[in-house]
């Protein structure tokens, strides 16, 4: 399922041309967490960092809710394999921001013959001192 591309969000990622991967990044850009959700398969698998497997568009959809407020996705660059079940692999790298920091992502996406996301994995590429500051800056913002 997917919904209409907002033309004032267009999200650019050289070498991505994918609707279903441009949508997932305006989809949760824009907060639209139903949308983000429903991009999935229905047995669809986020893997957000440091957390256990969200499983479905309904599981999904609570975990972004609840987690992703006031995230800034700024994805770069991407390439694709097409998969001989007719699918579809990407790896895309970027950044994501929030107003406490800012950090290197890869995501990591299998597309189904429908075009549904079936895999989708979000790593962070810092080190770990990098996540250790964020996780400072982070408890200091708290206090």
């Amino acid at each position: 399922m997917a919904f209409p591309i907002n033309s004032s969000s267009t999200i650019t990622i050289e070498n991505i041309s994918e609707p279903t991967l441009l949508q997932y990044f305006e989809a949760l850009n824009a907060a639209d967490f139903a949308a983000t959700a429903a991009l999935f398969a229905p047995q669809g698998e986020l893997y957000p960092p440091f957390e256990e497997a969200i499983i479905s568009p309904d599981a999904i959809a609570s975990y972004l809710e609840a987690e992703a407020q006031g995230l800034v996705l700024n994805p770069k660059t991407g390439e694709t394999l097409s998969r001989d079940d007719g699918g579809l692999e990407a790896q895309i790298t970027g950044k994501v921001s929030t107003s406490l920091f800012t950090v290197n992502v890869a995501w990591q996406f299998i597309l189904n013959p429908q075009r549904e996301i079936t895999y989708a994995r979000i790593k962070l590429l810092a080190s770990p001192q990098e996540l250790l500051s964020l996780r400072e800056k982070r408890d200091n913002r708290q206090s």
